[in-house]
């Protein structure tokens, strides 16, 4: 039964990064590519390339992994809350962000 739910998470969250993705500009597919998704949201949030290395080293990646939640949330116009939710939630707040009426804003900082 745990797996069953486990898969319905991952998939709830591969379709709301596939549709963060689209909006951003970038290939859906690119959700469902490991490693390459993680350089994908690094790209959306506006940071360099060198934030993926970041995130492969343990306990680094928790604190990246929030900073990079605020700035794509900011990027779609959302605050702090959303990036909290996004932290604690991902699979429904991707949801939110990929299917709601969120703008990608390339300049938003």
């Amino acid at each position: 039964m745990g797996l069953i739910i486990y898969l319905i998470l991952v998939v709830l969250w591969i379709a709301g990064l596939w549709k963060i993705f689209e909006k951003a500009g970038h290939p859906g597919w690119a959700a469902i590519i490991p490693i390459y998704n993680i350089f994908i949201v690094t790209k959306i949030a506006g940071k360099e390339w060198w934030w993926l290395l970041l995130m492969l080293i343990p306990f680094v990646n928790i604190v990246i992994l929030i900073v990079l939640y605020l700035a794509v949330s900011q990027k779609f116009g959302k605050g702090p809350g959303f990036a909290v939710g996004m932290v604690f939630l991902p699979f429904i707040f991707a949801l939110i962000l990929g299917f709601g009426d969120a703008e990608y804003q390339e300049s938003a900082t």
